[in-house]
C-alpha cells in the first residue's frame, strides 16, 4: 500500500516556505511598492517586534547537494566588505522605521555562516543592534560547518548573546560524502557539538538529508544512530531535493540514476524516521524532529509553532527583514526578495537603494490561505470554523482531497482538516490542494522538487 502511495502522490510541490510560491509572484512590482507595504505593516505589527535573516553567500567549496544561493571563494577579504555592506542595508530598512526596532530573533545563514571570522560576526551584530532594541526573549542562532567552526567562533556568538546552533551533516558515509563533495568526519561533528553543550548553547541541531546520490538504507541507519550518540536537542531529516535545472546550484558530479527515488527514497525516510522516534525524538513538523526538552518540541505540543523562510520557529513575529544577496523580507502582507548576484547588491545599495529584484504584495484571498498552508505545515490541521478563514473555492478543496481521505491520509469535516499520522508524510501534497495560484496556472515546465 505504502508504495502506491508513494507512486500515486510523488509529484512535483513546492516546500510552502511562502504562499504565495516565488515562480507566482507579482510580476510588476517594485522596490517602491515593497518599502510602502513594508512600513505601512511595520505600524501595525511594531509592537510585536521582528526577525531578521541574514544570509552569508560565502563557502570554500562547492557541496554538489546544494540549491542554496552560495559564492565559492577561499579569499577571506571579501569578509569585510560584505559585513558593511549588510549594515548599509540594514540601516536603509532604519530609515524606514523611523525609530530602534525591537528585534525579537536573528538568524544567520549561507553560504557558511562560519566563513567569516569571529571578529567580523562580532562587528555585524553589534552594527545591527545599535540601531535597535533587543528583546528580552530574543533568540539568536546560526548554521555552522563543523569543519571550520572554531571553539572561538562558538564563544564569541554566545557572548553575543546566541544560544542555538544547527550544524549541516547529512550524511557519515564515505561513498555520500564523495558524491556531494562534503567530506566530513564524526570526529568533526562530535568536537563542535560537544564544545557548543559545554559553553551553554541551549538548543544543538543537527542537519540530515535523505535521498542523496548513492545513499542506501545502512547509510541512513549509521548516520542516524551515530548523529543520536551526541544527542542534539533538534533533527532536521531533509529529502533532498533535486532541482538540476535551477542556475546557479551546484547540483552536479552525479547522475540522476545515482539518486534514490519513489519507493526507495521514501524507505530512507522511514527508517530514519523511526529510528528517530525510538531513540526519544518526535516529529513535530514536515522533515523536523525533536527532543521533547527542546523549546520547538514544546511550542508544537502547544500548538505555539510558527514557519517562515527560516525555518520552523517559536517566534510569531510578522516582520522579518531579509538582509543580504537573494535573502528574502516578510512583512505578511507581502514579500520581497534580494538581488543574487553579490556585485549587484553591492552597487544597489553604493546609489543608497534597497537590493530588491522581485516581490509579492499579498491579496486577501492570499492571506487567507497563507494561514490555511501555515497551520497545515505547523500544526498539521486547519480549520474554517471562523468565517474570515473561509474562502469561496473550499467546496473545490475538500473535493480534490477526498480521495486522499479515502486513502486515510486526512480526515476532513464540513469545517476541518486534520493529517493522519499516515498522511505527515504528504503533507506538501495537501498544501497543494490549497494552492489556488498553481491551480489556475499550471506550469507546463517543472518548477519544483517532488514532494516524497
Amino acid at each position: 500500500m505504502e508504495n502506491i502511495l508513494i507512486q500515486k502522490y510523488n509529484v512535483p510541490g513546492p516546500r510552502y516556505t511562502s504562499y504565495p510560491t516565488v515562480p507566482y509572484w507579482d510580476k510588476d512590482f517594485d522596490a517602491a511598492a515593497w518599502e510602502r507595504t513594508f512600513t505601512s505593516a511595520y505600524a501595525t505589527n511594531k509592537a510585536d517586534g521582528l526577525s531578521i535573516y541574514i544570509h552569508l553567500p560565502f563557502c570554500e567549496s562547492l557541496c554538489t547537494f546544494c540549491g542554496c544561493h552560495k559564492r565559492i571563494t577561499k579569499n577571506h577579504q571579501v569578509e569585510h566588505p560584505y559585513i558593511q555592506a549588510l549594515l548599509k542595508e540594514w540601516s536603509l530598512y532604519c530609515k524606514l522605521f523611523g525609530e530602534k526596532p525591537l528585534v525579537r530573533e536573528i538568524h544567520l545563514g549561507g553560504g557558511t555562516p562560519t566563513f567569516f571570522s569571529p571578529k567580523n560576526l562580532e562587528d555585524l551584530i553589534n552594527g545591527l543592534l545599535s540601531c535597535a532594541r533587543k528583546a528580552p526573549d530574543c533568540e539568536l542562532s546560526f548554521e555552522g560547518h563543523p569543519n571550520n567552526t572554531t571553539r572561538e567562533h562558538l564563544e564569541k556568538l554566545y557572548q553575543l548573546g546566541f544560544r542555538r546552533v544547527s550544524f549541516g551533516v547529512q550524511d557519515y558515509s564515505e561513498k555520500v560524502q564523495q558524491a556531494i563533495n562534503r567530506i566530513q568526519p564524526l570526529s568533526n561533528v562530535a568536537k563542535v557539538t560537544m564544545w557548543a553543550r559545554d559553553i551553554g548553547y541551549t538548543s544543538i541541531g543537527h542537519d540530515l538529508i535523505f535521498g542523496l546520490p548513492f545513499q542506501r538504507v545502512e547509510d541512513v541507519v549509521d548516520t542516524i544512530e551515530k548523529t543520536t550518540t551526541l544527542l542534539p536537542d533538534r533533527i532536521a531529516f531533509y529529502s533532498y531535493a533535486h532541482v538540476p535545472w535551477i542556475k546557479g546550484n551546484g547540483q552536479r558530479g552525479f547522475k540522476d540514476e545515482d539518486i534514490p527515488k519513489d519507493a526507495e527514497k521514501r524507505k530512507l525516510y522511514e527508517i530514519g524516521k523511526k529510528l528517530l522516534q525510538l531513540n526519544g525524538y518526535d516529529e513535530i513538523g514536515m522533515d523536523h524532529f525533536a527532543l521533547r526538552s527542546d523549546s520547538l518540541h514544546q511550542a508544537s505540543v502547544a500548538g505555539d509553532l510558527h514557519r517562515n523562510f527560516m525555518g520552523y520557529t517559536t517566534s510569531h513575529t510578522k516582520m522579518m527583514v531579509g538582509l543580504g544577496v537573494s535573502a528574502i523580507g516578510d512583512c505578511w502582507t507581502g514579500f520581497a526578495q534580494n538581488v543574487k548576484h553579490l556585485e549587484d547588491y553591492h552597487q544597489l545599495l553604493e546609489w543608497g537603494k534597497l537590493p530588491i529584484v522581485k516581490g509579492h504584495l499579498l491579496t486577501g484571498e492570499d492571506l487567507i490561505i497563507r494561514q490555511h498552508i501555515q497551520n497545515l505545515m505547523c500544526r498539521f490541521q486547519t480549520s474554517w470554523e471562523n468565517p474570515e478563514q473561509y474562502f469561496s473555492e473550499i467546496p473545490e478543496v475538500l473535493a480534490s482531497l477526498s480521495e486522499m481521505q479515502h486513502d486515510g491520509l486526512l480526515e476532513m469535516s464540513a469545517t476541518s482538516i486534520k493529517v493522519t499520522n499516515a498522511g505527515k508524510a504528504f503533507v506538501r501534497n495537501i498544501c497543494m490542494a490549497f494552492d489556488l495560484r498553481m491551480k489556475r496556472n499550471v506550469p507546463d515546465t517543472q518548477l519544483f522538487s517532488m514532494t516524497v
